[in-house]
């Protein structure tokens, strides 16, 4: 209950009162109101566009470099696409769409017998192999002469 001000009158209570039968939201708080402030001009709106923009161009680039070898690789490009979402409506279609085909690729995996799941394990990894094997030789490395070095007798 504010304080009764001599200098308004009874203005504040008839402000409160009528906030309060209001059918406008409350302010947001914390993280979502400090966003709200930020777009409330064009300037800050802009400029949250870009930098969410970049950062989660960077993450999706970044999950997507990491897909083909071990790690977290789709979780990060999900998650840069969550950045994204919250600025761009084709990026959450994009999240939306990603989470129903990954839901219907693993309720199809569950449906599926042992000989289907170890097939796709094997491809999976063999992909991962060549992947690996391919980067390695693009630097110089070559895996298969320095494992016939170990199998070889000298």
């Amino acid at each position: 209950m504010p304080i009764h001000n001599s200098d308004t009158g009874d203005a504040d209570l008839i402000k409160d009162e009528a906030a309060g039968r209001s059918s406008m939201p409350e302010r947001r708080t914390g993280i979502h109101g400090w966003l709200d402030g930020v777009r409330s001009t064009r300037t800050g709106a802009l400029t949250l566009k870009i930098v969410i923009g970049v950062i989660g161009a960077v993450m999706v680039a970044g999950g997507l470099i990491m897909v083909p070898f071990p790690g977290p690789g789709w979780l990060v490009v999900f998650a840069g696409l969550a950045v994204l979402a919250t600025e761009f409506i084709w990026a959450h279609r994009l999240l939306e769409f990603g989470k129903r085909t990954l839901h219907a690729w693993t309720q199809w995996y569950k449906r599926q017998g042992w000989t289907v799941r170890i097939a796709v394990l094997l491809v999976t990894v063999a992909a991962a192999g060549a992947i690996v094997y391919v980067g390695l030789r693009s630097v110089g490395v070559d895996v298969v002469e320095l494992a016939l070095r170990f199998v070889q007798p000298g």
